[in-house]
Order: structure tokens, then C-alpha cells, then sequence
């Protein structure tokens, strides 16, 4: 395996990948980057969690010049949710080289993106609604955009937004540079490859590779009217980490999520007919940890990149068998492993014979009490009360809050704190959790067993170029 100093990345960049903690690139990467470097236009077919942001963002960044005031790089994104996720991503890529990350989407105010637009921004992310809205406004000018990428292709197609992405597209100049992502690739989504990539590379990572090696897959069978006692009797064998269980329809997520719910479990439902404030809030207690069991259906979830997923159930089999690598792509990251079980009824055996044969796994029969994995979701009181740490034996380690001096009056952004603590420590990027800066101090967690060394290493190391001064949080 490559390095990602032998794919020809600059050393501001490999700098920002090793203060994120990236040690060696994902197959993905180490495929696509150069050709991106080469400035060829690249087609990707990987699922999420393959590492395709960094992928497509790390030759973007490198490509992109500071000095030009200009929006150089445009990212279209179906979800607000996605667009949220590849801008944090990308600029904690683009920390070291000075490049200014916009995003831009539906459901925030859009005359501070306006605002955001007017004072700077070499690369735009956006939703393809709200790049639409700004575009009509005058507010966000492509002339000078020369490398596109479209993320998420097929779920822009399954949105329609399709037709929306090709006026954008047409807006850019001809000479663009264009990557175009995509976990499936149907008949539309190579139409418009065909149309508006030039001699594309085509870069893709095979499902059974992305998915045999890191999840272990089980098929249930089950009866209809047994299926939520069958699911109850599987989390509390399997005892996730943290579970996405998978329903085809909103009102039937919606149902099976009240049950839970009903029965005491700590679970919240995902799907497209909440608020978008709502569906915020569920996003932002799931990715923090704070919820450890999430109903959704996948619409809703496209998007979700979050490494301590340990556990994917499907509890209606999916529509396709593209849908169920997309599904089961949501455990088992790149590095870590995961478990995926599917419930079927007996008549939707040939769903899962088509299933078996797209991804080259048989499923194997889920036996109860065969694997015990780290951490329950167990039904818990009303109250929804906090688990000892001893019901937690083999969980993610436990958290120790600190509180640091400076906050937003002082220019501190969340990877700054980052950057600091993992410099001073040499802690992995995700050691340093839940980072909330406030006006003028900022909380953070990091593992109890390293809370002294960092408080010892990291006192006095340089945030926004002051020493930091930092203390645990007692209690």
C-alpha cells in the first residue's frame, strides 16, 4: 500500500492529514488521488465510509491557489447533512494552506451564506437547491470554478435533483475538471458521466471489497407478526455499540421507532418527513454517541459517516441489492469491523439469494448467543438513566472532560483544538471528542486514561498562537 506522501500530495496538506491522525491511504485514495492530481476527470463507485471525501478533496485542495479570491472548486451534495460533513472534512484538510471552505445549504439562513460568499471562499460545498438559489441571486459566481465534483451522484437521482445538477454544471467553464462519486451506477448516472466528464478514469472499489473483509453479514428468517420481538431478542444478544436499524418506509420506521421507544430503549427515528431542525438534532445526538440506537430509512441516512457504528439491521429487506451494500456500508469503516443482519420472510427468499449473489457473501444463519460484541442497547427505565461503567464492560473507553481557556472572541474553531491536543499528545484525531466552543472557553473530551498526559503535555502548547491552558472538569 501507497503512502499518501508517494501520491504526489503537498507537504501542507500531508501535514493536515497527519494532524487529523490518517496514516495510510483508503484503496479508494490511493486509486483516485493521482489521476486527480494528474487533472484527469475521474468516475468513483464506493460506497460511504470508503473514504471518498478525501478522495476527491485532497486533490481539490491541492488545486486550488489562496491568492485567487475566487470560487475555484464547486462540491454538490443531495443532503445538508452530507454537505455539513464534507465541509468539516475538508477544511481540516485545508488547515495548513490557507483555503477557505463555504458551505452553503437549505434551511440556514441564506443571507449569511451570501455574507460567507461575499467575504471569501476557494471551494463551495452546497446542497444543488441552495447552489441553484444563490446562482439566481448573483450571489455565488462559477466562471472561475474549474474543478466540480458531484458526491452522492445516484442519491441525486433518486431525489431528482438530476436535471438541477446539469443547468449547474452548464454554468461552469468547459475546461472544468470534474469528479463524479456514486455508491451505485444506474443508467442516468452514465448518461450524465457520458455527457459532462471528458475521457473519464473510472475508479471503483468493489463492494465485496469494501464490505466481506469489514462485516460479518447474517440473514434472520422471521415471521411478519414476530419481526419487533425478533429484533428486541438480537440487540440484547448482539449488544451494539451503536446500530442504525433500516426500515423501506417512513410511516413503518416511524412505528417501529415508537415501539422501541415504548419498551424503554434509548432510540430516535430518521426519515425524510421530520423538520430539518429535528432531523439535526437526531444527527447531532447520534454522531456525539449520545444515542445508541437509531431507526432511519435510507433516504435519511444517506450521509451518516460515523466510525463507532457497530451494528447495521435491516429489518425490511432492502429494494435492491445496490441499497443493501449502501446499508451495510454504514458499519465495518475503513480499519474497523462491523456485523450486519438482515431479517427476511420466507417468501422473500429470492430477495436474498439476488442479495448473496450481487455482494459474493452468503449470509449466515444469526444464532443467538454465537458473538457478544462490546456494548448493549438494552431496554432501559423511563428515565433513560445513565449506565454504570461497569454495565459497559469493553464499551469505548470512558470520557474525561477538560474546559480551555479561549473561545469564539478569540478566533478558536473547533479544529483548532484538535490540532492542538493531538500535536501535544500524539493522540489519533477521533481520541478528541465532542468539542464545543463557547464564547470564551471551550469544553473538549478525550479518554479518561489519557486525561493527565494530555493536561501535562498539552499545557502551554500554542492555540491560535497562545499558550493553552486547560483543566479537568471535576465531577
Amino acid at each position: 500500500m501507497s503512502t499518501f506522501a508517494q501520491l504526489g500530495l503537498s507537504p501542507p496538506i500531508l501535514e493536515a492529514l497527519d494532524d487529523v491522525g490518517y496514516q495510510q491511504p483508503s484503496p479508494i485514495q490511493e486509486q483516485a488521488i493521482p489521476h486527480l492530481l494528474q487533472g484527469l476527470d475521474v468516475i468513483g463507485q464506493a460506497q460511504t465510509g470508503s473514504g471518498k471525501t478525501a478522495a476527491f478533496g485532497l486533490p481539490l485542495i491541492a488545486y486550488v491557489d489562496p491568492a485567487e479570491h475566487e470560487v475555484q472548486g464547486l462540491v454538490l451534495t443531495p443532503t445538508r447533512e452530507l454537505c455539513i460533513q464534507v465541509t468539516q472534512a475538508l477544511r481540516s484538510y485545508a488547515t495548513r494552506k490557507g483555503v477557505d471552505v463555504v458551505a452553503v445549504f437549505g434551511g440556514a439562513p441564506i443571507r449569511s451564506q451570501q455574507a460567507q460568499l461575499r467575504a471569501g471562499g476557494h471551494i463551495v460545498v452546497g446542497t444543488v437547491g441552495r447552489v441553484k438559489d444563490l446562482i439566481s441571486r448573483h450571489s455565488l459566481m462559477l466562471h472561475s470554478c474549474r474543478f466540480v465534483v458531484l458526491d452522492e451522484a445516484d442519491e441525486m437521482l433518486d431525489l431528482g435533483f438530476l436535471e438541477d445538477v446539469e443547468r449547474i454544471l452548464a454554468l461552469t467553464p468547459s475546461s472544468r475538471q470534474t469528479a463524479l462519486f456514486s455508491a451505485t451506477m444506474p443508467p442516468e448516472i452514465r448518461r450524465l458521466a457520458d455527457q459532462y466528464l471528458y475521457n473519464p478514469v473510472l475508479v471503483r472499489v468493489e463492494a465485496a471489497t469494501l464490505t466481506v473483509d469489514t462485516v460479518e453479514q447474517f440473514g434472520l428468517q422471521v415471521a411478519a407478526k414476530d419481526k419487533v420481538s425478533a429484533l428486541v431478542e438480537v440487540l440484547e444478544a448482539e449488544r451494539p455499540r451503536q446500530a442504525i436499524v433500516f426500515c423501506r418506509t417512513k410511516v413503518r420506521c416511524d412505528q417501529l421507532y415508537r415501539t422501541l421507544r415504548d419498551r424503554g430503549m434509548n432510540v430516535k427515528a430518521l426519515h425524510g418527513d421530520m423538520t430539518q431542525g429535528a432531523r439535526d438534532g437526531v444527527m447531532i445526538g447520534f454522531k456525539d454517541g449520545r444515542t445508541p440506537l437509531l431507526v432511519a430509512t435510507d433516504v435519511a441516512a444517506r450521509g451518516l459517516d460515523i466510525s463507532t457504528v457497530s451494528h447495521v439491521i435491516n429489518f425490511d429487506v432492502p429494494g435492491s441489492p445496490d441499497v443493501y451494500v449502501h446499508r451495510i456500508g454504514r458499519t465495518g469503516r475503513v480499519g474497523r469491523s462491523g456485523r450486519a443482519i438482515t431479517f427476511y420472510e420466507s417468501r422473500q427468499q429470492r430477495d436474498v439469494e439476488a442479495i448473496e449473489a450481487h455482494s459474493g457473501v452468503k449470509l449466515a444463519p444469526w444464532v443467538k448467543g454465537a458473538h457478544v460484541a462490546a456494548t448493549e442497547v438494552r431496554p432501559r427505565p423511563r428515565r433513560h438513566s445513565k449506565p454504570h461503567d461497569a454495565d459497559r464492560a469493553g464499551a469505548a473507553p470512558p470520557l474525561a472532560k477538560l474546559v480551555i481557556a479561549g473561545g469564539r472572541a478569540d478566533g478558536v474553531e473547533p479544529k483548532d483544538v484538535v490540532h492542538a491536543l493531538t500535536s501535544a499528545t500524539g493522540l489519533d484525531g477521533e481520541a478528541v471528542r465532542n468539542v464545543l466552543v463557547l464564547e470564551r472557553f471551550t469544553f473538549a473530551e478525550v479518554p479518561r486514561a489519557d486525561a493527565g498526559r494530555v493536561l501535562e503535555a498539552a499545557s502551554g502548547a500554542q492555540l491560535r498562537g497562545r499558550p493553552l491552558r486547560l483543566e479537568l472538569v471535576r465531577g
